[in-house]
C-alpha cells in the first residue's frame, strides 16, 4: 500500500473538489433549494435520503418502542376509522388511517370523481373536530382514491405523507406542518402553499389544543384516539398489515416533513448511467444486478443532499441581506427569495455575486448551516483523490480507473452516484467494471446480526478462539437470556473445543471457494477448516518436493529450456506440464470473469490431483532409484520446479502468505525478491506445453491403475506383491503401445510387481479380472494370494439372498392383477430391477465357476466378463432401492 496517497474525504484536496462540484451542479441548473417533503429523522433532527430508509413489514397490532419516547410501547399497523361531519348537516364521511396523529394536519378529504355516493359532496366543507375554523374541503382525485377500497374516502395531510403531498399540489391545498423537528406536536402552525395555483393566498396561524400541544407524536396518537372516542367520532379499529419506514442509522420511525433542503436533479446523469450499462461501456457483475441498477435509476427522484448535522462538508451557499435590512421581514425559505441564495466557491466570490444581485455595495451574507450528505463527497472519490478539479499528472495518469469492487447493498448509495457524478463533471465513466461481492451470512443463510448472536469475527477464525471466550462475548452483549441460551447451544454444537485456528490463507481461500456469482455466502467455519487442511497439505507436499531437488538450482532460462527440450521429456513430465497449461488458461478465464470459486477449484485440483496424487507419485522412483540418475532425473527436477513455480504464482493472490514462504524456498540461481512482484502466469507463456497425447496416455494409465487397485481391494490383497496383466482386445494395438510405453508409471501407481501388456491373448490361469471398458481388462494373478474356497462360500451365501428376490419379482410381474393395474412407469421400473437382479445372479454363478476352475487349475479366461463394471466391485452392488417387501 502506498500510504503517500492516503486520502480522507474531509481533507483539503477533497474538500476543494466538493465545493467545485456543488458550484458546477448549481451552474448547470441541477442543484437547487426548495421546500419539499423529505424523510425526516426526529432522533437525528435531520433529513435522510431514501436509501437510508429501511422498510419493515408489519402484520398488524405490533407493539414497539420509539426513540425519543422512553420505554413506552406503541401499537402499530392498526387501521383506525373516524368520521368528519359535513358542515351545516348531520351527514358524515368516514375515513381511515394507520397514522391517526396526522389528522391534526388534515385539510381535505378526497373522493373519486366517479363515485356516485359522494357526488353531492364535491366541494363541500367538513368540520375538523379540533380546529373548527379550518376548512376541510371535499376534493375529487382519481389518482389518490380507489373507490373500491374502504369507504372510498381518503383523508389528505399534504405536509406529512408523500401521496397526500402530490394531491395537495394538484389541488393547491394548504400545507400544515403539525410537528416540530424533534417530533413534538406544534403549539402553533401557519398553513402554507407548495407550488400549484393560488400562490397569493395567505393564512392565519392556528393554535393547537392544550391537551395535545407539545406532546410527542406517538403520545399524540393515543390522545387523539381518546378524544375522538369522547366526541363520538371513532368508528372502529382493526389490524392492518403495513410497511413501516425506519431510519437505518438511528432506528427512528421516519416522519415525512416539508422542509427547505438542497436537491440534485439526477434525471439526466441517471439516463447516461443507464445508457452506459446498456451499451456495455459499464459492466456490472454479476449481470443479474443490472435489474437493480435500472430499477433505481429509471425511477430516480431528486436527491436531497443537505443534512442537519454538525459534521460534514458545509454547503457553499449564502443568503444575501442588504446591510441594515430587517431580517424578521425576510423569509429565507420563501420561493420569492430563492435568487438571494448565492452559491460560490468562496466568501469573496459570494460577496461579489451578492452585490451584483442586490445592486448595493454593502451586503451581509449568512452561510447555510446544513452540511452535505456524506455520499456527495464519496461520489467524487474516483477523481477527487487525484486532485480534480485541477488538471494534475495523477488525474491524467490514473483516471478513469478500471475496476470497482464493493457490496450490493451500496450499489445505489455509492456506485451509481460515482457514475452519475463522474459523467456529469468529467464526462467520463469513473471505472469500466463493477464487481459486487456476496454477502457473508451464517451457515443457515441468516444475515449476521448481534441480535441473533451469530456474528463471526474474522480474527477469531484466523487466530482461533476458545469456547469460553465465544460464550462470554455472547453474555456481555445485550441479548435476552433466551437468545443467549440459543446462541450458546449453537456454539457448543459447532465448536465443542472452541474455534480452531485457521489462519489468514485458509479464511481467504475458503471465502473465495464459496463465491459463486449472484449468491450470498452461507459460511460454515468447518469448510474453512477444510481449506486449512489444504494449506497444510500444500505446505507438507511442497516441502517434500523441495527435498527431491538435491542441489538443483533453476536457472533464469528454465522455462525456455523446458520448451526447447520438450521432445526429450518423459510422458509423465509432458502430462503434468500440459495440465499446468490447462490450469493457467482456466484460472485466467475464471479471474477475468470474476468466477473466484471456480478459480480456487481449478488450482486445488491441479495441486492435489494432477501434481501431488499423480506426478509426484510417478517421479518418486525417478528421484530416488539409481537407475534413473542422469538426464531423466534432471528433466523431472526441472519439470517439478516449473510446476511449483507457476502453481504457487497462480495461487498467490488467493492464498498469499503460505505461497510467498514456499516460493522463496524454491532453489534458484538468480535473485527473486518476492512472489508479489513476480509475473502472474500467462496462458500464452505455457501454451507450448499443451499435449493432448500425454494427457490421454496418463488417463489410460490411471484407468488401469484404478482397476488394479479395485482388484486389490476386491481380493483383499493389501500391499502384497502381485503380477498384473492389461489385456486389450484385437484391434486395440494403439492403446496397448501407449500403455507399454508408460508401463513403469502404471506399475508404480498400482504397486505392481510386474505389469504385462498383451493384445488378443488368452488370460493366464488363476486370475481375477476387472473390466475397464469393452476392449480392455485388467487381471491379477491370484496364485498363492487368495483362498478360493472362502470366495466360493461368500458368493453362494449371497446367491441365497438374491435368488428369492428374483423369484418373487418374477411372480409379481406375471400376476394378471399386476398386469392389469400397474402403471407403465411401475412396470418399467420392476422390469429394470429384475434385469439387474438377474445379471447379478448370472455374474455370481459365472464367478463361482471361475473359482471352481481356479481350484482345479483350469483357465478362467473370460468367465468373469459378465460381472460388468460395478463401481463398488461388489457383485450385488447397492440394494438400497429394494422395496421393504422385497
Amino acid at each position: 500500500v502506498d500510504w503517500a496517497r492516503e486520502r480522507f474525504t474531509m481533507d483539503e484536496k477533497c474538500a476543494k473538489a466538493v465545493t467545485e462540484a456543488f458550484v458546477r451542479f448549481h451552474e448547470a441548473g441541477i442543484t437547487y433549494r426548495a421546500s419539499r417533503l423529505v424523510n425526516w429523522s426526529c432522533a437525528l433532527k435531520s433529513a435522510i435520503s431514501d436509501l437510508e430508509v429501511d422498510h419493515l413489514e408489519l402484520s398488524g397490532g405490533e407493539m414497539r418502542t420509539v426513540p425519543g419516547h422512553g420505554s413506552t410501547k406503541y401499537q402499530f399497523a392498526m387501521f383506525t376509522e373516524f368520521a368528519y361531519k359535513v358542515k351545516g348537516s348531520d351527514e358524515e364521511v368516514v375515513v381511515a388511517t394507520t397514522r391517526l396523529e396526522t389528522m391534526l394536519g388534515d385539510v381535505a378529504v378526497a373522493v373519486h370523481p366517479k363515485d356516485a355516493r359522494y357526488t353531492h359532496l364535491h366541494g363541500k366543507k367538513l368540520v375538523h373536530p379540533f380546529f373548527p375554523d379550518r376548512d376541510v374541503t371535499v376534493v375529487t382525485d382519481d389518482v389518490l382514491v380507489d373507490m373500491e377500497k374502504g369507504t372510498g374516502c381518503v383523508k389528505v395531510t399534504p405536509a406529512h405523507d408523500p401521496h397526500d403531498y402530490d394531491c395537495g399540489k394538484r389541488h393547491a391545498l394548504p400545507f400544515m406542518t403539525i410537528l416540530s423537528l424533534d417530533g413534538r406536536v406544534a403549539r402553533e402552525a401557519t398553513p402554507f402553499l407548495v407550488g400549484g395555483g393560488g400562490a397569493s393566498r395567505t393564512f392565519a396561524p392556528e393554535v393547537f389544543p392544550d391537551w395535545v400541544a407539545g406532546t410527542m407524536r406517538y403520545d399524540a396518537r393515543v390522545l387523539v384516539e381518546k378524544k375522538l372516542d369522547e366526541l363520538g367520532l371513532l368508528r372502529g379499529k382493526t389490524e392492518r398489515p403495513m410497511t413501516l419506514a425506519v431510519c437505518s442509522r438511528s432506528g427512528d420511525i421516519i416522519e415525512p416533513l416539508v422542509q427547505p433542503q438542497w436537491f440534485v436533479d439526477c434525471s439526466e446523469p441517471a439516463r447516461r448511467a443507464c445508457e452506459a450499462v446498456r451499451d456495455g461501456s459499464l459492466r456490472i457483475r454479476p449481470k443479474m444486478h443490472e435489474k437493480t441498477w435500472f430499477k433505481w435509476l429509471e425511477d430516480i427522484r431528486p436527491w436531497c443532499i443537505s443534512r442537519q448535522l454538525w459534521w460534514g462538508h458545509r454547503i457553499p451557499a449564502w443568503f444575501a441581506f442588504k446591510k441594515g435590512e430587517d431580517r424578521s421581514t425576510v423569509d429565507v425559505d420563501a420561493e420569492r427569495n430563492k435568487e438571494r441564495w448565492i452559491v460560490a466557491r468562496s466568501l469573496d466570490e459570494a460577496t461579489a455575486k451578492a452585490r451584483a444581485l442586490l445592486g448595493v455595495a454593502e451586503v451581509v451574507l449568512e452561510q447555510d448551516e446544513d452540511v452535505l450528505d456524506t455520499w456527495f463527497s464519496s461520489g467524487l472519490f474516483p477523481f477527487s483523490v487525484f486532485g480534480w478539479p485541477d488538471k494534475t499528472d495523477e488525474l491524467e495518469a490514473f483516471y478513469p480507473t478500471q475496476l470497482l469492487e464493493t457490496g450490493l447493498d451500496i450499489l445505489f448509495f455509492w456506485v451509481a452516484r460515482m457514475v452519475m457524478m463522474g459523467l456529469q463533471l468529467t464526462d467520463k465513466l469513473p471505472f469500466t467494471d463493477v464487481y459486487l461481492h456476496a454477502m457473508v451470512r451464517d451457515k443457515e443463510g441468516r444475515k449476521m446480526s448481534k441480535s441473533l448472536g451469530n456474528v463471526i469475527d474474522p480474527l477469531e477464525v484466523i487466530d482461533g478462539c476458545p469456547l469460553s471466550q465465544l460464550v462470554d462475548k455472547l453474555k456481555a452483549g445485550n441479548l435476552r437470556a433466551s437468545e443467549v441460551e440459543k446462541a450458546e447451544k449453537a456454539f457448543r454444537e459447532d465448536f465443542p473445543d472452541g474455534m480452531p485456528r485457521c489462519g489468514t490463507d485458509a479464511l481467504r481461500i475458503g471465502l473465495l471457494a464459496y463465491t459463486v456469482q449472484g449468491r450470498d455466502i452461507n459460511l460454515d467455519i468447518k469448510r474453512v477448516v477444510g481449506y486449512r487442511s489444504f494449506c497444510n497439505k500444500l505446505w507438507n507436499a511442497v516441502r517434500f518436493m523441495l527435498g527431491t531437488f538435491d542441489g538443483y538450482a533453476a536457472p533464469p532460462t528454465l522455462w525456455a529450456d523446458l520448451a526447447k527440450d520438450k521432445a526429450a521429456l518423459a510422458g509423465r513430465d509432458r502430462f503434468v506440464l500440459s495440465r499446468l497449461s490447462a490450469c493457467v488458461a482456466a484460472v485466467d478465464g475464471f479471474l477475468r470473469g470474476y468466477a473466484f470459486g471456480d478459480a480456487v477449484q481449478a488450482i486445488y485440483h491441479f495441486f492435489l490431483n494432477d501434481l501431488c496424487d499423480v506426478y509426484v507419485e510417478l517421479v518418486k522412483p525417478v528421484m530416488y532409484d539409481a537407475e534413473h540418475a542422469g538426464a531423466t532425473r534432471d528433466l523431472a527436477k526441472r519439470t517439478l520446479w516449473a510446476c511449483l513455480d507457476a502453481g504457487l504464482r497462480l495461487l498467490h493472490p488467493l492464498c498469499p502468505f503460505v505461497t510467498e514462504e514456499l516460493w522463496q524456498r524454491l532453489p534458484r540461481s538468480f535473485s527473486a525478491p518476492s512472489i508479489m512482484v513476480a509475473p502472474y502466469p500467462n496462458p500464452a507463456d505455457v501454451q507450448a506445453f499443451e499435449d493432448a497425447a500425454a494427457e490421454a496416455g496418463t488417463a489410460l494409465v490411471l484407468d488401469v491403475v484404478a482397476a488394479a487397485r479395485s482388484l486389490r481391494a476386491q481380493y483383499g490383497l493389501g500391499n502384497k506383491p502381485a503380477a498384473f496383466h492389461a489385456a486389450f482386445a484385437a484391434g486395440d494395438g494403439g492403446r496397448a503401445e501407449t500403455l507399454e510405453a508408460r508401463s513403469s508409471d502404471a506399475a508404480t501407481l498400482a504397486r505392481a510387481a510386474s505389469l504385462d501388456v498383451r493384445v488378443a491373448k488368452p488370460a493366464p490361469a488363476g486370475c481375477g479380472q476387472k473390466l475397464v471398458d469393452e476392449k480392455l481388462s485388467v487381471l491379477v494373478n491370484l496364485e498363492g494370494l487368495v483362498d478360493a474356497d472362502a470366495e466360493i462360500a461368500k458368493l453362494r451365501k449371497e446367491l441365497k439372498t438374491v435368488e428369492p428376490l428374483v423369484a418373487k419379482l418374477r411372480a409379481k410381474i406375471a400376476n394378471p392383477q399386476y398386469l392389469a393395474k400397474a402403471s407403465d412407469a411401475q412396470k418399467a421400473q420392476d422390469a429394470e430391477k429384475l434385469s439387474q437382479y438377474a445379471d447379478k445372479v448370472k455374474a455370481a454363478e459365472a464367478s463361482v465357476e471361475t473359482w471352481e476352475a481356479f481350484k482345479a487349475g483350469a483357465s478362467a479366461r473370460g468367465n468373469a466378463d459378465d460381472a460388468g463394471d460395478d463401481e463398488d466391485d461388489d457383485f450385488w452392488g447397492d440394494d438400497d432401492d429394494q422395496t421393504p417387501e422385497e
